[in-house]
């Protein structure tokens, strides 16, 4: 195998799932990131459909079991905490908005990590500066001031890919802003939850959650309609009085969350926005999950994109051999009508997420409460079907991995 040594820069989801499927493949697999480790928090991610069924198939079901949140469906709420719609987590048979299956992202990261690090060479607190594709590999310079030499590289490093601004090109190419920025963060649990998601709209496009997790603490989210800001994504501070401008004079929970800001440890802030890469590979490199087909927040499928990515990659760049570009080929080819399908935004879009008016807001309300009923529950089936819009192929996999360390990178 020539093409045996593959460079995954990005540790969170879709890295670790490929670096696991290519070493069941008989790959070496070397995954750099960023972050001096694991990045915790994050908000909670669904596994459902295809996505659910590529964990199965790793055997990680029962190890996700342990860690899930137990969230009982999400319900809107008014200024005043009344609730003025709900969705139980099993109207949909488990394929909601809140999926049967919901874990929190750093809490599945870990599961994907501890499932390969045995196995596979992790590189933190680097990052790829360079990289130069030649007729038999791609030689990598990082940040550290190593040289290397890979077969292959795959951008799994979300929708702010270095990868692919190396690669393919300017970040303003591929990514679409579509309206607003949304933050998550880690807060005390105020008790009261009830394992229940809860959301507020309030006029002016502004939208606040928070929903339950484990162990004493909860995840906030606030979310806010904006045209373009201009913004530093390394001066936390910054995005943190972003968010305290938008939610000035806000009621319900607002207040607190906003005090949270300063003490939580995982803030995270980015616009809500999609990634459109018409050719997902140049040379020997690849793009993977977010960085290549981010759907935005809004479809709730960006964790089941990761997975079946990662399976499917693997599997063709297996199946072709020798045959990268094969391989490349084969795989957009295969992933090309679910991810189409898996972008599709929800009804009303951002502005059905983050009404505008008091009256939007009530409408959009109502209609949540129809979810359950004809003609809104045919519609909002089609919406969730989406995690099943692809068969999965069966891809044999190698009868015995290389042992850890075999055939790695060649250190120029």
């Amino acid at each position: 195998m020539t093409n045996g040594t593959v460079l995954i820069s990005g540790a969170s989801i879709a890295g670790p799932a490929l670096a696991y499927w290519l070493r069941r493949h008989g790959f070496t697999p070397t995954v750099v990131e960023v972050a001096p480790g694991l990045r915790p928090g994050g908000q909670a991610v669904d596994l459902r459909g295809a996505g659910r069924e590529v964990v199965e198939r790793m055997g990680l079901i029962p190890r996700v079991r342990e860690d899930q949140v137990d969230e009982r469906g999400v319900a809107n709420v008014d200024a005043n905490g009344r609730w003025v719609a709900q969705m139980p987590a099993d109207l949909f048979g488990g394929e909601g908005i809140v999926a049967e299956v919901e874990i929190m992202r750093g809490d599945l990261t870990q599961i994907l990590y501890d499932a390969t690090a045995g196995e596979v060479e992790y590189l933190f607190a680097d990052r790829i500066t360079e990289l130069h594709q030649g007729d038999t590999g791609v030689q990598v310079r990082f940040a550290s001031g190593t040289v290397r030499t890979f077969d292959l590289v795959v951008g799994a490093d979300g929708v702010h890919s270095g990868v692919r601004r190396l690669a393919f090109g300017p970040e303003h190419e591929y990514v679409r802003p579509l309206g607003g920025y949304t933050a998550y963060f880690t807060v005390p649990d105020p008790g009261d939850l009830n394992d229940w998601f809860l959301m507020y709209n309030a006029p002016g496009g502004r939208v606040a959650g928070i929903r339950p997790e484990r162990g004493g603490t909860a995840k906030a989210m606030l979310s806010f309609t904006s045209p373009p800001l201009e913004y530093d994504r390394r001066d936390v501070h910054q995005q943190q009085r972003l968010l305290t401008d938008a939610f000035a004079g806000v009621g319900w929970r607002v207040p607190a969350l906003l005090d949270a800001l300063p003490d939580a440890p995982d803030f995270f802030f980015d616009s809500i926005c999609q990634v459109h890469v018409p050719n997902w590979s140049r040379g020997r490199v690849t793009l993977l999950g977010d960085a290549g087909y981010c759907g935005s927040p809004l479809t709730g499928m960006g964790t089941s994109m990761a997975l079946v990515g990662a399976y499917v990659l693997a599997g063709e760049l297996a199946s072709a051999g020798d045959d990268h570009a094969l391989a490349f080929a084969r795989y957009q080819e295969v992933m090309r009508d679910y991810v189409r399908q898996c972008q599709e935004l929800p009804p009303g879009g951002v502005g059905g997420f983050a009404p505008q008016s008091r009256l939007m807001i009530w409408a959009r309300n109502q209609s949540m409460r129809m979810m359950g009923h004809w003609p809104m529950r045919d519609i909002l089936a089609r919406q969730f079907q989406k995690a099943d819009a692809i068969t999965l192929p069966d891809y044999a996999t190698a009868p015995a991995a290389r042992p850890h360390g075999a055939a790695q990178g060649q250190v120029g």
